[in-house]
């Protein structure tokens, strides 16, 4: 049977989870630009990712954090700056669907590249902080991997809905300039991400 704090914690999964952020908007952009097999190692680097994230934050290095906040500093810089950086890229993604399914230089993110990118995503790390403080506040391995697991339960199917929505707008985005378009609003939608560091 499930209590009433695994209930909380599964909603709050959820709707972190499912909402834009960086993760879901550059999962997005992939499933259009490159269909959802193509897509399946970034959706399971940013699930695997996340939860090793949480662990790690959970059993000590939220201490570290809290006895070193220069570190959180300077990880604030590194995300701005790769969020930057990933906005541009998508602004100047090849405008040719056919061209990108092709292309060697044009190509999702692999596995590592999206598990090693929560750890500078301003969303997740803010979703990590959150839920290890509220629901594994004594940091024990219990609770820290309860909430490790029910995150990774309901983080794979939230973030590769947004794959199979991007995959849908596909269709709609035979013609180069309508495919310029979306991926420059895709950009612009990630730079604004920039708000979960600043705000």
């Amino acid at each position: 049977m499930i209590n009433e704090t695994t209930l909380a914690l599964a909603t709050f999964a959820l709707v972190s989870s499912i909402t834009p952020g960086p993760n879901n908007i550059m999962l997005m952009s992939s499933g259009t630009n490159y269909g959802f097999r193509r897509t399946i190692p970034h959706i399971l680097g940013v699930c695997l990712g996340f939860v090793l994230m949480v662990a790690v934050v959970g059993l000590g290095l939220m201490q570290i954090f809290t006895v070193y906040p220069i570190i959180q500093k300077v990880l604030k810089i590194v995300c701005m700056i790769y969020l930057v950086y990933l906005s541009y890229k998508i602004a100047v993604s090849s405008p040719d669907l056919k061209a990108d399914e092709t292309s060697e230089e044009a190509r999702p993110f692999t596995f590592l590249q999206a598990a090693l990118f929560q750890w500078v995503n301003p969303k997740a790390i803010a979703m990590t902080l959150s839920a290890i403080s509220i629901f594994a506040p004594s940091n024990s391995i219990q609770e820290v991997m309860s909430v490790a697991i029910i995150f990774g339960l309901v983080n794979l199917p939230s973030v590769s809905l947004w794959v199979v929505i991007g995959q849908q707008i596909r269709r709609f985005l035979n013609e180069p300039k309508r495919l310029r378009f979306f991926n420059y609003v895709m950009a612009s939608l990630l730079f604004a991400t920039l708000g979960f560091i600043l705000g």
